[in-house]
């Protein structure tokens, strides 16, 4: 039976390792879908004022395409926040949503 090695540096909390092994996209993502609940807007509506089709914000969402500094900027412009708020890393604080962790969301 096949088991799982994880090296002893790997032991940090899961949520602390969900943080730490985003990568950009993913943060980008996760940025963009916090922030446009955030200004309630509904994915057509920012896709109208970003000037994109809403079938592509909802794949950049979910990781599934990577996007242009130009749409960044562009879609940073929409929701009212600068672009490098797209891009910030968050912190393991402020993760926490109604007392739940990052993988039961």
């Amino acid at each position: 039976m096949f088991q799982w090695h994880i090296p002893q540096d790997r032991t940090r909390t899961l949520q602390g390792d969900a943080l730490s092994d985003m990568d950009i996209q993913e943060i980008f993502a996760r940025n963009l879908r916090k922030l446009r609940h955030a200004k309630r807007l509904s994915r057509e509506e920012l896709a109208h004022r970003a000037e994109l089709d809403r079938t592509y914000i909802s794949a950049l969402e979910r990781s599934v395409y990577a996007t242009s500094i130009d749409v960044v900027d562009n879609l940073a412009r929409a929701l009212g926040v600068e672009a490098a708020d797209l891009l910030k890393r968050p912190s393991p604080q402020g993760d926490k949503k109604k007392g739940r962790s990052l993988t039961s969301s």
